[in-house]
């Protein structure tokens, strides 16, 4: 699906912006606009990286899949939202693994009429991670501290989240694991838009992130006004309004890939970007937090908590046999749609 046409919203949001006009118009613009910059950001990133190899190319590809949700989450920082910054890391979690996930198998499977299959061994490494993560936001939410040690204890947490996201690198390129990666996930632009460039894809990056960062900022300074106008917590607007916005180039990526019937596609994306986000990007935003002046922590809520372990859990049970029929992509949405009625009935 061609996304480029979004690109109309980064002048409507900025103008929307300078006028002043209502924080929600505001907010649906700029996120719009960031939807195709995270694609262009992707493609770039993929067209980058053809000179080196798959796996190098994957690692590449990986990394600068998590640029978007550091430079919102680091303007998001900035604006003091730390508690909707933490919301997100929840809400692209349990987005990721129940609706993503969800919708890629109810999608697949009612368009290829059949079972889907995928290589079990291609989500174990995924699966340990993501309970590594889980284990490492019980932690610190199940004892009280002061806000001194919840910092002291998220950055000890934090080095060992990025240490093992790195020794996972190390293994998927000292392993020449490629087809498909187990913890890298495989971007999805080649296919589609190979000799897409006229330009430098260096300048492009340059040009993208330029772009992310102003509508970056304006997106996060109508995130909290338009959760107070909505009558939204900052704990709900983090899950479903400030995680979405990352969410939807590999969720339309994902479900594509699941209807060819490549499950295992969808599952790199979806189950990889889960795991970038809870090794890579929360602990780099604990250290942002620390150089900016804003104290970000992993100390998450007993319920954030809870529907982590739930979606971890959950995943692992459904694509435990190696196949999967359409009917669990339902299943997922549901608990995904029951997670975000309890978590809109939270008292601020």
């Amino acid at each position: 699906m061609k996304l480029n046409w979004l690109l109309l919203f980064i002048p409507i949001g900025v103008g929307l912006s300078l006028l002043q006009v209502n924080p929600i118009i505001v907010f649906i613009a700029s996120s719009l606009a960031i939807i195709p910059l995270a694609n262009l950001m992707g493609d770039a990133t993929e067209e980058l990286g053809r000179s080196l190899g798959p796996a190098k190319s994957g690692l590449l590809n990986s990394t600068m899949g998590t640029v978007p949700d550091i430079i919102i989450g680091f303007f998001a920082l900035q604006h003091g939202l730390i508690e909707m910054v933490k919301a997100s890391i929840t809400g692209a979690l349990i987005g990721n693994l129940l609706f993503g996930l969800g919708l890629s198998v109810l999608a697949g499977g009612l368009k290829t009429k059949k079972e889907l299959t995928f290589d079990r061994n291609s989500i174990h490494l995924y699966s340990g991670l993501l309970l590594l993560a889980a284990i490492g936001l019980i932690i610190p939410a199940t004892f009280e501290h002061t806000v001194e040690s919840d910092i002291e204890i998220s950055v000890i947490i934090s080095i060992v989240l990025i240490s093992m996201y790195l020794i996972g690198v190390f293994f998927t390129l000292t392993e020449n694991i490629i087809e498909p990666n187990y913890l890298l996930p495989i971007e999805p632009h080649s296919a589609e838009n190979k000799g897409h460039f006229k330009i430098n894809p260096l300048i492009m990056l340059v040009l993208v992130g330029i772009g992310l960062a102003v509508m970056s900022e304006i997106m996060t300074d109508s995130i909290g006004p338009t959760a107070s106008s909505l009558g939204f917590t900052p704990l709900f607007a983090g899950i479903f309004l400030l995680a979405p916005v990352g969410m939807v180039s590999e969720l339309i990526n994902s479900v594509r890939f699941a209807r060819q019937n490549q499950l295992d596609i969808s599952l790199a994306i979806t189950m990889g970007s889960s795991t970038q986000i809870a090794l890579l990007v929360a602990p780099l935003l604990v250290f942002i937090g620390l150089v900016i002046g804003q104290p970000m922590d992993l100390l998450f809520s007993k319920f954030e908590v809870i529907a982590i372990i739930l979606s971890v859990v959950t995943v692992n049970h459904i694509l435990h046999l190696g196949s999967v029929q359409w009917v669990s992509g339902p299943k997922l949405i549901a608990i995904y749609i029951i997670l975000g009625v309890a978590f809109y009935n939270i008292p601020a």
